[in-house]
C-alpha cells in the first residue's frame, strides 16, 4: 500500500445507553493511502457511521487519534480536504440542487477561489455524470430521496477533496443509478483521493482496492 494519507490509531469510542455504556470501537486501527478506495462492511449498529464521524472530525474519540498527513486532526478539516456523504444528507432545502452542489466551492477559504464560471462548469459536470442534470433548478424536497443522495454526493466531491468518506452511498438508488455512483467513487480514487465507503452493497465492495469488516469494535481485512 502507498504511504498513508489518513490514519486511525487506537480509536476507542463508547456511547451511553440506559443499560450501561456500550463500547462500539475498541482500539481500532486503519490506514488508507492516497488513490485507494477502501470499503467497510459490518452489521447495522456495528459502528460504521461512528467510525466515519471520527475520521472526519465530527466526533472525538474517547482515546486514540486520527491523523491526516501524519498530523492529528482537531475538529473537522476544511471540506476541500475531507468531504463527507452522510446518511442524513443535510441538504439546504432553501437552495436549489445546483446551489447545494456549488456551496462548498463558494465557501472555500483557500486562494484562489474558483470563478463563477468554473463553479458552474463543475456543478454541471457532476450533475450530468450522476444522471440528474435536469434537476439543477429544483429544490431538494421536490425530488426523490435517491436523487437527493446523488446531489449530496456531487456536493461532497465538487471540491475534489483529498479524503472522501461516504456512508451507504447506494442505499437508496435504483439499479440504473448505482453504476454512475460507482464510477464517480472510483474516479475520485484514481484522481488521488483516499476514499472510504461504509456499505452493505456487494457491488460497491467489488470496486474496492481493499475491503475490511468492522466486528466487535475492530477492523479485519477481507480477502477475495
Amino acid at each position: 500500500m502507498t504511504e498513508s494519507l489518513l490514519e486511525a490509531v487506537g480509536l476507542r469510542r463508547s456511547f451511553t445507553h440506559p443499560s450501561g455504556d456500550i463500547e462500539v470501537l475498541r482500539g481500532l486501527e486503519l490506514r488508507v493511502g492516497a488513490g485507494e478506495l477502501v470499503t467497510v462492511s459490518g452489521r447495522s449498529g456495528s459502528g460504521k457511521s461512528a467510525l466515519l464521524a471520527l475520521l472526519c472530525g465530527f466526533d472525538s474519540p474517547d482515546s486514540g487519534c486520527v491523523l491526516l498527513d501524519g498530523v492529528p486532526i482537531s475538529g473537522a478539516p476544511p471540506w476541500h480536504t475531507c468531504a463527507v456523504l452522510p446518511q442524513a444528507l443535510g441538504l439546504a432545502n432553501e437552495l436549489t440542487i445546483a446551489e447545494n452542489v456549488a456551496l462548498p466551492l463558494r465557501l472555500r477559504s483557500d486562494v484562489p477561489r474558483p470563478s463563477p464560471a468554473a463553479i458552474h462548469e463543475r456543478v454541471t459536470e457532476l450533475l450530468g455524470e450522476l444522471g440528474i442534470g435536469e434537476l439543477g433548478d429544483r429544490y431538494p424536497l421536490e425530488v426523490s430521496f435517491g436523487q437527493q443522495q446523488r446531489v449530496a454526493l456531487a456536493r461532497a466531491v465538487a471540491g475534489r477533496p483529498r479524503v472522501l468518506l461516504t456512508d451507504e452511498p447506494t442505499a437508496h438508488l435504483d439499479a440504473g443509478s448505482t453504476p454512475r455512483v460507482l464510477r464517480l467513487l472510483r474516479r475520485c480514487a484514481s484522481e488521488g483521493a483516499a476514499v472510504i465507503v461504509a456499505t452493505h452493497d456487494d457491488e460497491v465492495h467489488r470496486i474496492a482496492d481493499r475491503r475490511v469488516r468492522l466486528l466487535d469494535g475492530v477492523l479485519t481485512a477481507l480477502l477475495d
